[in-house]
């Protein structure tokens, strides 16, 4: 006759490990006898033997002890708003600040911002300048010069056209990703942050290159200007 399908709760395996151990028997060989019995319900190895470490340092107690921290059902609307809050007022705050304000576990501030908020943190991207609307709309209407010459078949076009920027190299180390990282919502685009900033200690480059490479860099003298002159 088949056995019987009944439901063994965890504080009764714990119970008949310890009636086992009391006997003398090893963890492999307790975890063996109850999974011939249990099949796939049986309690998992390194369990197994994390309990019987307990025994074996003199604690028989079968239920578990009481946890610190608020319980699961402090992830409430009640929470999730002041923390929603507290991101957008300082959207690189962590998660380790949020739980110690909140009073709450740092999994339970996860759970909450990634499962109620729907927010994640991004890394800004790197992009080449802050321009104005002027320098734009100035940039826009040259490339489309460019773009009407090059489509009108002018011989050796790419071959001839060189390019000349200036750019500012700073004395400073800008911030790596982990530092820029920001709470975002899921679908946000990704935060921005500018190669150039104001800093101490920077010096003008003048990059000229066409469609094979670089051709020249020319770094500004101290006191100098970039002008028609120059």
């Amino acid at each position: 006759m088949a056995a019987p399908t009944v439901d063994f709760r965890k504080i009764e395996a714990r119970v008949v490990m310890k009636f086992f151990f009391l006997q003398g028997k090893w963890a492999v060989e307790i975890h063996g006898e109850i999974k011939n019995v249990l099949k796939d319900d049986c309690l998992s190895y390194s369990t197994m033997k994390m309990w019987m470490s307990r025994s074996r340092s003199g604690h028989f107690e079968v239920t578990d002890e009481p946890r610190s921290g608020r319980p699961t059902s402090a992830t409430t609307e009640e929470k999730a708003e002041p923390m929603r809050v507290m991101i957008l007022e300082d959207r690189r705050i962590s998660a380790k600040v949020i739980a110690e304000t909140l009073g709450i576990s740092c999994q339970r501030v996860g759970h909450i911002i990634h499962n109620i908020l729907d927010m994640r943190k991004l890394s800004a991207k790197w992009v080449p300048k802050c321009l104005k609307a002027d320098q734009k709309r100035i940039r826009v209407t040259t490339s489309k010069t460019i773009f009407d010459r090059f489509t009108a078949g002018m011989a050796n076009f790419m071959a001839r056209l060189v390019t000349k920027d200036e750019t500012w190299l700073h004395n400073y180390d800008p911030l790596t990703n982990q530092q820029s990282v920001e709470w975002r919502h899921g679908g946000s685009p990704r935060p921005k942050k500018f190669r150039i900033q104001m800093s101490d200690g920077k010096e003008v480059a003048s990059v000229f290159w066409d469609k094979d490479g670089v051709l020249l860099i020319k770094y500004l003298p101290k006191v100098h200007t970039i002008n028609a002159e120059y």
